[in-house]
């Protein structure tokens, strides 16, 4: 389980710095709204993760992908409306720099929405695979 979870937060800081990076090129090059850009970068990141997720750290790429990306896609849009929503909170009614209330709600949405969805939901454990339509994987 450490295992899974450290290899998920590294994935997870991959896809972060790719968030970011989306983010404040939208923000600060192209001077455009902030919560856009939230959810511009969340997206990319979400992508990255998504494979990241399925091929290391779950290490899961045995099972059926569009199921498995279905899955992903509903908790991601949770994820985006978290993310976007809280920091837009923060931000406009705590009156915080929009990068500290990205960061600040990445990280609580990350360790207790995120990790134990794709931990327990999309990455699970029994699941059809390509292999046997029959048969439970027990990776």
């Amino acid at each position: 389980m450490w295992r899974t979870f450290f290899r998920s937060q590294l994935s997870s800081f991959v896809s972060t710095i790719i968030d970011y990076s989306v983010l404040l090129i939208w923000v600060e090059v192209l001077h455009r709204y902030y919560p856009y850009g939230v959810a511009l970068g969340a997206s990319f990141g979400s992508v990255a993760n998504f494979f990241m997720n399925r091929h290391w750290s779950f290490e899961a790429s045995k099972s059926v992908l569009h199921w498995q990306a279905l899955r992903y896609a509903i908790v991601s849009l949770g994820s985006l409306i978290l993310n976007t929503s809280g920091v837009y909170a923060l931000t406009e009614y705590a009156g915080l720099y929009y990068l500290v209330s990205q960061v600040t709600i990445s990280i609580c949405v990350g360790l207790f929405y995120n990790f134990p969805l794709n931990r327990f939901f999309v990455y699970k454990k029994k699941e059809f695979t390509h292999d046997s339509p029959i048969h439970f994987t027990t990776t």
